[in-house]
């Protein structure tokens, strides 16, 4: 996590029902509520990066693997040439 780095509070709705739950497995797990959630939010950005990163390995695979080596280079001449 970011140790020493100013955090922007966040206001959330939820049934105190599940509140009074998450509360009390929070103690149970000697933390807060607050950790808990700040912890799902960072797990939750780190997966979505993680899918960002594996969707462009895989693009440049398969970009990789269907490419062609065009051997060479043309000039612009041999480019417009008409047959």
């Amino acid at each position: 996590m970011l140790e020493g780095v100013a955090m922007p509070n966040i206001t959330l709705s939820v049934d105190e029902k599940i509140i009074k739950k998450v509360r009390k497995i929070a103690i149970e797990k000697n933390t807060t509520m607050t950790a808990m959630i700040r912890e799902y939010l960072y797990r939750v950005a780190r997966s979505d990066q993680a899918a960002r990163e594996e969707a462009a390995a895989q693009l440049e695979s398969t970009i990789r693997k269907y490419s062609r080596d065009m051997s060479g280079t043309w000039t612009r001449e041999e480019l417009h040439e008409r047959s």
